[in-house]
């Protein structure tokens, strides 16, 4: 995008400082982004990410889905394959998708492994830690029932987690959504995450609200209007 049209933009927003109700913020955003652009939110907590209560993390599923269907790879033993490929799986096995991704490849979204190769699954932790694709227990991704996880990957689910500044960060949806479909989506993400506080943070939980599509500035939104 020219700087020129990201200014027009910027004028067409307003004051980014000046909260708008989630509605006019969703409206204001989609007429000027195209269909192929992500929607995306920060949404910042006082949280303090070093206490380890404070870490908010999980998974949720986006009644609006998120306009795209993940690619997804489950490393298993060949008991467990024929189940992650029934489910729609795209890439199934264990030493050779590993040698692959030791390799450099890493054309796919979800990585899904069973608890019993995650040692193997170890050795490839340098590619798919940096790029937030490492199996986890807490995000569902380590786990024996493969078809469960491969179809809520597949539907729409998708993992928030703070970073280490207390921001998360998080796509939910395409501009070619209706505005009713990114209300909803957003509506439960913020949902989901007000119901997550930790008994221990005190004052301001939630901080700021600012959504922004892929090729738009932010607009801030009024973050009282959400509730549990």
């Amino acid at each position: 995008m020219s700087g020129r049209k990201y200014l027009e933009k910027q004028q067409a927003f307003g004051d980014r400082n000046v909260p708008k109700a989630p509605l006019e913020g969703l409206e204001l955003l989609k007429k000027h982004a195209r269909d192929w652009e992500s929607v995306d939110v920060d949404i910042r907590l006082g949280i303090n990410t070093r206490k380890a209560d404070q870490n908010i993390r999980g998974t949720t599923i986006l009644p609006s889905g998120t306009g795209k269907t993940p690619r997804v790879v489950v490393l298993c033993k060949a008991d467990k394959a024929e189940e992650a490929t029934a489910a729609g799986a795209d890439h199934v096995g264990l030493e050779e998708l590993i040698e692959k991704i030791s390799g450099g490849w890493v054309e796919f979204d979800i990585v899904i492994a069973t608890p019993d190769v995650m040692k193997d699954v170890s050795k490839v932790a340098k590619v798919l830690g940096p790029r937030g694709m490492m199996p986890n227990p807490k995000s569902g991704t380590v786990t024996n029932d493969l078809a469960q996880a491969v179809g809520e990957s597949k539907s729409g689910k998708v993992e928030y987690r703070a970073d280490k500044t207390g921001i998360v960060h998080l796509s939910f949806g395409r501009a070619s959504f209706s505005i009713d479909e990114l209300q909803k989506n957003l509506d439960h993400l913020m949902t989901v995450i007000l119901k997550a506080r930790p008994s221990t943070v005190k004052g301001n939980y939630v901080k700021s609200v600012f959504i922004s599509s892929t090729q738009s500035p932010a607009v801030k939104l009024d973050h009282n209007s959400f509730s549990a």
